[in-house]
């Protein structure tokens, strides 16, 4: 007979039990610690269902809606169970397609309904029950061949394709009532644990199901719909489905066939024809606009944006000045500290406000500004030769994070502003029930870039998100529903690219390291595409500014 194990909670206790106990019998003695319900384990630092048992010594954690990996799982979990409330309400063969990120929440579509407010109260008490009826959700490997047949017989090819793209021998199954589907992370053990959801309707297309995060986990916020931001996501996904590729099995299967090249152009193209639209907005309105002010979320690719609606303000007859805000952080000895008493780069009161108005104000009156550039290797401002007049007829661009920010113009007319928020608002998904987090788009292009440009390891850059993050939403996010034009950087190859960059570096995150769940989950999501060589990617890609060879590098 086995005897007993020691299970090591987070280094701060130990206690025995039987060997071969399930991780969600250790996980009741704990469950008074969390204030929500235990969604997802850590064994051995590697996040495991609930169902898994634990056979030898073992250091183990816990994760509720209340943190990042939980509330990843809650959110997963959540989508299984839509999947199921769909087909429970219009039949078995009835899919739902869960989109992308909108507000808080979600947006998702299902094919051939008109969504009113009556069949979205349906769907919620259906959800309701579902809850109510605490459904175990199972957890199971399953042999690749026998998935895609079974996939196959239900007729959902997205999956089908998906699965031939994926070299493993066996493939992670989930199955929700008599439904399996499959996910790359993992879910919650039963439906019990999700309680807190809120459906809105968006349009007779679709709708957006919110839910608590991880930050707020108390409540579900309300819907606020963003209708700019909103139409800029559903031009970008009806195109993606008119040239074929909406989720990654297309892409792969584009990748597969080495009919890349010619796909690559079209996707530049579209970028491309965003900047002609917004630069012809400008030339119409050009008497009155005298800035420029462009600004998104880290990773968007402000820089090379910048640099290309220049050229194309250019080609239209209009005189342009590029400046960065960058230049204007306030020293580093008086730059403001945050709550843990850091530098906090991030904040809008790192740049010099009264200075960045001084400037503008006298450029637009005819004055002559020697500008000041920004050394980061010592940390203050510079001022050499870099002076600048401008005539009356001049447009001056300006880029960096906190552009949209009043406080940062409050000098300067609202006539002579041009507002444009640019940000990758990926359409892509891995699959039906898979979606794209624009967030992790963004986060492996800033892996790429830190480590190429500034040496900075995997594990650097992750570490910095959540203060990253924390800064977007006070002083970003809040402007971004008072533009003028908004910029979609995403390029529908890129993963495919950044995955030959990223895949590397993350595999140096060692199984000690704090950021190696992140890491291991963002492999994961990566193993879903095909890699694609760089040398498709023209010199004056926005995607250039990560991997390098951009055109506009100095």
């Amino acid at each position: 007979m086995k005897g007993k194990i020691k299970i090591n909670y987070k280094n701060l206790e130990y206690k025995e039990y039987n060997h071969s106990v399930s991780l969600r019998e250790v996980a009741k003695d704990y469950q008074s610690k969390y204030e929500y319900p235990i969604l997802v384990a850590s064994l051995k630092n590697t996040l495991c269902h609930l169902s898994e048992k634990v056979h030898s010594d073992s250091l183990v954690d816990f994760y509720d809606r209340s943190s990042k990996i939980g509330n990843i799982a809650y959110e997963r979990t959540l989508h299984f169970m839509l999947v199921l409330a769909v087909k429970k309400m219009l039949g078995e063969d009835r899919d739902i397609i869960i989109e992308h990120s909108m507000d808080k929440g979600v947006y998702c579509e299902i094919p051939g309904i008109v969504i009113t407010e009556k069949l979205l109260d349906d769907l919620e008490k259906e959800l309701n029950k579902i809850i109510k009826k605490d459904l175990p959700i199972k957890k199971m490997q399953v042999a690749r061949v026998e998935a895609i047949e079974y996939f196959r017989k239900k007729k959902q090819n997205d999956k089908v394709d998906l699965l031939k793209y994926i070299s493993n021998s066996y493939v992670t199954l989930f199955k929700l009532d008599n439904i399996f589907d499959y996910f790359f992370i993992d879910l919650a053990e039963s439906t019990g644990a999700i309680d807190e959801f809120k459906l809105a309707k968006t349009s007779e297309r679709g709708f957006v199901i919110n839910y608590p995060d991880y930050e707020n986990p108390e409540y579900t916020s309300d819907y606020n719909h963003n209708k700019i931001l909103f139409d800029s996501y559903i031009k970008y996904t009806d195109w993606g489905k008119f040239i074929g590729v909406s989720n990654a099995p297309e892409l792969n299967k584009l990748i597969s066939k080495g009919k890349y090249k010619n796909f690559v152009n079209v996707c530049e193209t579209y970028y491309e024809e965003q900047l002609g639209t917004v630069a012809d907005k400008i030339y119409k309105h050009h008497n009155n606009i005298k800035l420029v002010l462009l600004a998104g979320p880290t990773s968007s690719g402000k820089t090379t944006t910048a640099k290309r609606l220049e050229i194309y303000l250019n080609s239209r007859g209009l005189r342009t000045h590029q400046i960065s805000i960058d230049d204007y952080f306030h020293n580093r000895a008086d730059t403001p500290r945050d709550k843990n008493g850091n530098l906090d780069f991030e904040s809008v009161n790192a740049i010099d406000i009264d200075l960045f108005n001084k400037h503008m104000t006298k450029l637009l009156e005819g004055e002559t500004v020697l500008l000041p550039e920004y050394n980061f290797l010592t940390g203050e401002r510079e001022y050499k030769d870099r002076c600048l007049q401008i005539k009356d007829d001049d447009i001056i661009i300006v880029e960096g994070l906190h552009a949209l920010n009043d406080q940062l113009t409050v000098s300067i007319e609202d006539k002579n502003k041009y507002k444009i928020f640019i940000s990758p608002l990926t359409h892509i998904n891995v699959d039906n029930h898979n979606r794209v987090h624009a967030t992790d788009v963004r986060k492996i292009r800033r892996i790429v870039r830190d480590n190429k440009y500034r040496g900075y390891t995997a594990s650097d850059t992750l570490k910095m998100w959540e203060k990253i993050k924390e800064g977007e939403e006070i002083f970003i996010y809040p402007f971004q529903r008072d533009v003028d034009a908004i910029i979609n950087s995403s390029l529908v190859y890129e993963i495919s690219v950044l995955k030959i960059y990223a895949e590397p570096l993350l595999y140096t995150v060692s199984e000690e390291d704090p950021m190696y769940h992140e890491a291991i989950r963002l492999l994961k999501f990566l193993r879903n595409f095909l890699p694609l060589p760089s040398e498709m990617v023209p010199g004056n890609s926005i995607l250039r500014e990560f991997i390098g060879g951009s055109i506009y590098e100095n």
